[in-house]
């Protein structure tokens, strides 16, 4: 058991290590190529801190394992409210203004019905591919959206600007082709060294995948958007913190979510349905409120960052005794 530990701790660190070399390797060939800085933002970087999450959930699919699969995604968009903006608040407290983060908004609620009713009858492979058909859609659209906004001189995002900031540029082609071969090497070599020692894991104390997956594994995959956001805030950008949290969430619903349906069709287990995804729609409905003024337009305190840290606890105990009985 001890190996097994390790391993899974190993295998988390060489993920996080692995996908920001990755995303450094990935933005910098991208902007050398002529891609807007900005576009690069929204979609590549984005999709790139999610990769933790798909890697993992595509093999535990591939192996059989859609439990740990579905926690990993619906687990991962708990943390990134709960845990990542109630961390991120109680250091400083966010605020956003940026248009295009309260555009999104809306969305993440509507997909999240969306992939929740989706799953009532099981995951299909047409599930899947409406997922997949989703995620296109959003792409086109936030692409659209930028470059709309772009045109309005009068305009100018914060988002758009944080993104554009942090942007690497002082890294050589052939370093940038280094990082992006060796981060993925690294992220596919980890993952599977991660759901093999997860699942291993809970053989041993007799738990379900689905519990290991929505816990440990969330959490471990979460971290490349804890370490961005805490980064983003220590910089005083506000918008990139909620930004990465609000991007991520889509891309695990819409890019995670949808891979048990396309790899190993299945029910989903009566606990998904019952308390974990209602809970993700929970903390969902709770950042949109935020988003939109509950005690300030676009601001959360820290009060409010306590409040969220303090339910994600609180759904992590409610996971660990339902594991226990």
């Amino acid at each position: 058991m001890l190996f097994n530990i390790v391993a899974l701790v190993v295998g988390l660190v060489v993920l996080v290590i692995s996908a920001d070399k990755f995303i450094t390797g990935t933005v910098t060939i991208a902007r050398k190529l002529g891609i807007s800085p900005l576009l690069i933002g929204l979609t590549i970087v984005g999709l790139g801190t999610s990769a933790p999450e798909i890697l993992v959930s595509a093999i535990a699919s591939w192996q059989g394992n859609t439990g740990l699969a579905v926690g990993n995604a619906l687990g991962s968009n708990i943390a990134n409210v709960g845990l990542i903006l109630g961390c991120t608040a109680l250091i400083s407290p966010l605020a956003f203004k940026s248009e295009l983060l309260r555009r999104e908004l809306p969305i993440l609620i509507v997909v999240s019905f969306i992939c929740y009713f989706l799953a009532f009858d099981g995951l299909t492979k047409v599930d899947g591919i409406i997922m997949l058909m989703m995620l296109a859609a959003f792409l086109s659209w936030l692409i659209h959206s930028a470059r709309q906004d772009q045109k309005k001189k009068s305009l100018h995002d914060p988002l758009a600007e944080e993104l554009i900031n942090e942007m690497p540029v002082d890294v050589s082609e052939k370093k940038a082709w280094i990082y992006f071969s060796a981060g993925l090497i690294g992220l596919l070599v980890s993952s599977r060294l991660l759901v093999w020692a997860a699942v291993n894991i809970a053989e041993y104390y007799g738990v379900s995948d689905l519990v290991i997956g929505l816990t440990i594994v969330a959490l471990g995959t979460s971290l490349p958007e804890l370490a961005a956001s805490i980064s983003s805030v220590l910089k005083n950008e506000d918008e990139l913190a909620v930004g990465n949290v609000i991007g991520s969430n889509m891309y695990n619903l819409l890019a995670v979510f949808s891979l048990p349906g396309l790899i190993a069709p299945g029910p989903v287990a009566e606990t998904v349905l019952n308390r974990d995804f209602p809970v993700m729609l929970g903390f969902t409905g709770i950042l949109f409120i935020l988003g939109y003024g509950l005690t300030k337009s676009g601001h959360i305190n820290r009060l409010e960052g306590g409040g969220l840290l303090l339910g994600y606890f609180v759904y992590q105990w409610i996971v660990y005794q339902s594991a226990t009985l």
